[in-house]
């Protein structure tokens, strides 16, 4: 039989508790050979703990202890599933699929909106397609959820109570699992397998709005090596009054040399700086566009971007070079 390397980090899917009361970590691995036993005729699985933590838990730390387990058991594997709780899975996704360029093994990160113990679980048939994904789907990291397979780093949760809880605006899916299971080739492997696991998290992500006093994320200057701002739009911030002005933030990180990554708030297109007058601004100002990245996947790429580069030039050349399909280019 095929091999499959299963970690569970946590989430919701291996969660117990009966509600009204809080649900909370469980023994995932007996509950699964319980509750999903043909599991176990689709391929021969490892199951390993990783970690057992509520998503919104998860820290950088765990993502390169991941990176470097799946780097160093894939050889011996046909592919790999990361069980994972939903609020932060696009966070991981986008980390591990940047930590380990050159895959030539499927890595599916899966979860659930309801535990597996529960009668309505949709836990069950994410972890069939899961599987299913890692032995026949593209050999990249994706994302399984709800009979789609999706790019990791290209996902946004855009549901909490309904089981179709991911989406992803600006790159189709990579497979459907309905009657038959189809798949997309996915991304071309470039060169062997590798693994990046450093990063700085010394990173803010700062959602711009209407009425926010600029002197707070000067402030935050103070504490980061770099900044990824979602703006409105195309890449659009206020400027034209003094007092809500971000113009100074810019030429304070300018001057700093602290790297900023523009990306827009809306979930579809990306950023053009060109457009209007506050993108450019920036754009003279040194800003980095983040083009279609996602607001998790910027922030995660700047992170490496500034464990791997020394100057803001070069972080630039790095978050705007597609490293696993993150961006349209």
């Amino acid at each position: 039989m095929p091999r499959i390397l299963m970690l569970h980090t946590g989430g919701t899917l291996g969660m117990a508790g009966r509600r009204p009361s809080a649900l909370r970590p469980a023994a995932f691995f007996r509950t699964l050979k319980a509750r999903v036993p043909e599991l176990f005729e689709l391929a021969d699985i490892e199951l390993e703990l990783a970690c057992n933590i509520d998503s919104s838990e998860m820290q950088p730390e765990i993502w390169a202890e991941l990176a470097r387990e799946l780097y160093r058991k894939l050889p011996h594997f046909d592919g790999a599933v990361v069980t994972h709780g939903t609020d932060t899975l696009a966070f991981t996704a986008s980390a591990l699929s940047f930590m380990l360029p050159g895959l030539n093994k499927a890595v599916v990160l899966t979860g659930s909106q309801r535990p597996l113990g529960e009668i309505r679980s949709d836990a069950r048939l994410n972890l069939i397609d899961a599987v299913t994904s890692a032995l026949r789907g593209p050999k990249e990291v994706t994302v399984c959820f709800d009979s789609r397979l999706y790019r990791g780093n290209r996902v946004r949760k855009v549901k909490v109570s309904e089981y179709d809880a991911f989406e992803s605006p600006n790159f189709p899916v990579l497979g459907v699992l309905g009657v038959n299971a189809t798949f997309e080739p996915g991304l071309r492997p470039r060169g062997r397998p590798r693994l990046r696991d450093a990063l700085d998290p010394r990173v803010f992500l700062l959602k711009v709005f209407p009425g926010m006093d600029p002197a707070i994320p000067l402030a935050v200057l103070d504490h980061v090596r770099g900044l990824v701002i979602e703006a409105y739009g195309a890449g659009n911030f206020p400027v034209a009054d003094p007092l809500r002005s971000l113009a100074p933030l810019f030429r304070e990180a300018k001057r700093r040399q602290i790297p900023i990554v523009v990306v827009s708030q809306a979930y579809r297109n990306g950023v053009d700086l060109t457009l209007y007058e506050s993108g450019a601004f920036a754009l003279a100002q040194g800003a980095i566009s983040g083009y279609d990245l996602t607001p998790s996947a910027a922030l995660v790429k700047l992170m490496q971007a500034l464990a791997y580069t020394r100057t803001v030039d070069e972080v630039r050349r790095y978050v705007q070079t597609p490293i696993a399909g993150e961006l349209t280019r």
